[in-house]
């Protein structure tokens, strides 16, 4: 399996591989399954039928490659026209947004972080103003201590301000005893990145048992915990914790990507649990769909499974 994930890897960066996918008949359908769409219009639609179906939703707009300022400063435009449009169709109140600080403008030289201090700042100051939130995302392990500073400096004015952190990376444990702090809003996730073994456990068994460590400790702290998974033995993990911790079904949320496992998702909600779905929508669309694919070489099943089932 991990040789499975390395290869998938590899793939998410190949530019001839982009382009002999995207050009694949099959392909559109597969995208649409698991993308909402290339424009806001396509999310906008999306989202309000997800909402109908009493699920919350927070929202990625595709697109971490950011080489320029004025790409960074287009991204965080259509962010704020994305939370505009959410409010204007009365869908702030269940519909958040996630950002990659890659996208805007993170990687743009020594002043890269700044800039995209700035303008997370900005997609934050709208977001509050229409009475939703903001989540951090995390990408290789690379950028991991220049994210959470970021997230840090954010919180002092956004102290709602979600953030990720990858169970696979070594270190995530300790990330997790010094977030899990009141009001902190922590995305746990498995990890989704080529990372060396330096770093991050690769080993299915190891990240899984690295997953529930972390989980313990979220659960068992003061911060708003949101369990990322699929897997459905981690979920009952996860539902098992939180009731020995005597949480709220509103202390934390549990989290799914859109495509995956829709009918689980709409079930968990009709018992009463939080339950987010995690859409992307845009034209970058490839790279995401291949990492998710390597993420958990199981994810193959799953999605080959959406493609003929709804479970």
């Amino acid at each position: 399996m991990t040789v499975v994930r390395e290869a998938l890897l590899k793939l998410s960066r190949s530019g001839a591989m982009k382009s002999t996918i995207t050009r694949a008949p099959l392909t559109r359908d597969v995208v649409n399954r698991y993308v909402a769409g290339e424009t806001t219009d396509d999310v906008l639609r999306i989202t309000r039928t997800l909402a109908d179906a009493n699920l919350s939703i927070t929202i990625d707009r595709l697109g971490e490659d950011t080489t320029k300022v004025e790409q960074a400063a287009e991204t965080t435009r259509a962010y704020l026209e994305l939370l505009r449009l959410l409010d204007d169709a009365g869908l702030a109140d269940i519909a958040e947004v996630s950002i990659k600080l890659s996208a805007v403008g993170q990687f743009l030289g020594r002043d890269g972080e700044r800039i995209a201090t700035e303008h997370a700042r900005s997609i934050c100051e709208a977001a509050g103003a229409v009475g939703t939130t903001v989540t951090i995302d995390m990408e290789d392990h690379t950028t991991t201590d220049s994210t959470l500073s970021v997230v840090r400096a954010l919180r002092a004015d956004f102290p709602w301000l979600g953030t990720v952190l990858q169970a696979y990376l070594h270190r995530s444990e300790a990330d997790c005893r010094d977030l899990a702090y009141q009001g902190s809003r922590i995305r746990l996730c498995k990890g989704a990145y080529a990372e060396p073994e330096s770093v991050a456990y690769a080993e299915p068994a190891e990240i899984d048992k690295a997953y529930v460590r972390c989980l313990r400790i979220l659960m068992a702290g003061d911060g708003y915990p949101m369990v990322a998974t699929h897997d459905p033995r981690l979920v009952e993990i996860a539902l098992t914790l939180a009731d020995r911790q005597h949480r709220s079904k509103d202390s934390f949320e549990l989290q799914m990507l859109y495509g995956i496992r829709p009918a689980e998702q709409a079930r968990l909600a009709a018992l009463g649990r939080r339950m987010r779905v995690y859409v992307p929508y845009g034209t970058d669309w490839y790279g995401y769909l291949v990492r998710r694919l390597a993420e958990k070489p199981a994810n193959l099943r799953f999605f080959a499974r959406s493609l003929v089932s709804r479970r």
